[in-house]
């Protein structure tokens, strides 16, 4: 199945994504994470499209070819997502995918603007509020990186030895997961024209905005909503906590064995079947 790069043009610049799939299929929209970029998931885009949707992948905020300039935190890249929304599906709710940070900006698109979401799917990441209440010593071991994205210069370091630090998380996270050298090599060439963009995800939970999205957050869930993690997760740990209280609809959630971080990229039948089956 083929998809080809298209172009949007939204209040923040000209944003990039891959669309393919059923063109009078379900709109989907797929949302990465870091420190990734749509083709690494094309296989998994694939299968979503058999599966009768429409899909549509951009490249987020921060990630090179769409803009690289700030703000970034979730109020504003919800916006992005609410103005792509509005100019890819202006006529119907669409089904949200996120994984990672798009999973974190689903969660908030969900509280923000629940009649533009049909359903939501996340993977990797718990609710925002359960991740930050839940400061167990083995997440925290896990989290190191988001401390030294607060330093001055990390982001010499993590560009430096042609992004070593970016091949050391993707092992770390989804240690059964090898990317394919040639996906590997595009994603390092857009990471290099995006840095220091992507780490200032990171760097923008601490600022004021956090604030206001947190509140927004506090605020139950009205879209089902699945959530998907991988057994074998090396970045965030399946949320073991009982947080039901935060989704007033619908609501699901899966550990998906012998996967990790990167569930949709290292099982992307298996990932994409388990989406529809929930679905319908």
């Amino acid at each position: 199945m083929e998809f080809e790069r298209v172009a949007f043009d939204l209040p923040h610049g000209t944003f990039h994504a891959l669309q393919g799939g059923d063109p009078d299929g379900q709109p989907t929209l797929v949302l990465h994470g870091f420190p990734d970029h749509p083709p690494t998931a094309t296989p998994f885009l694939a299968e979503l499209g058999r599966r009768g949707r429409h899909v549509v992948a951009p490249w987020l905020r921060g990630y090179a070819p769409s803009p690289t300039a700030g703000p970034f935190d979730l109020a504003a890249l919800t916006s992005d997502v609410l103005a792509l929304i509005d100019r890819w599906s202006p006529g119907r709710a669409v089904e949200l995918i996120g994984h990672d940070w798009g999973a974190a900006i689903t969660y908030h698109t969900c509280v923000t603007a629940p009649e533009r979401i049909e359903r939501a799917v996340t993977l990797a990441f718990p609710h925002p509020l359960t991740f930050l209440s839940w400061p167990r010593p083995a997440q925290l071991r896990r989290s190191w990186y988001m401390g030294l994205f607060q330093l001055p210069g990390s982001g010499l370091m993590v560009a430096a030895r042609d992004l070593a630090l970016i091949d050391r998380l993707w092992r770390q996270w989804s240690p059964g997961l090898s990317l394919d050298p040639a996906l590997q090599a595009e994603l390092h060439e857009h990471l290099r024209a995006s840095m220091p963009a992507p780490i200032k995800y990171y760097r923008a939970m601490l600022r004021p905005g956090m604030l206001g999205a947190t509140r927004r957050l506090s605020q139950p869930i009205t879209v089902p909503l699945l959530q998907l993690h991988g057994a074998d997760d090396g970045c965030i740990l399946p949320p073991q906590v009982d947080d039901r209280h935060r989704f007033a609809a619908p609501h699901a959630l899966e550990v998906v064995p012998d996967v990790g971080h990167f569930l949709h990229i290292e099982a992307p039948e298996a990932i994409a079947e388990r989406i529809a089956a929930w679905a319908q």
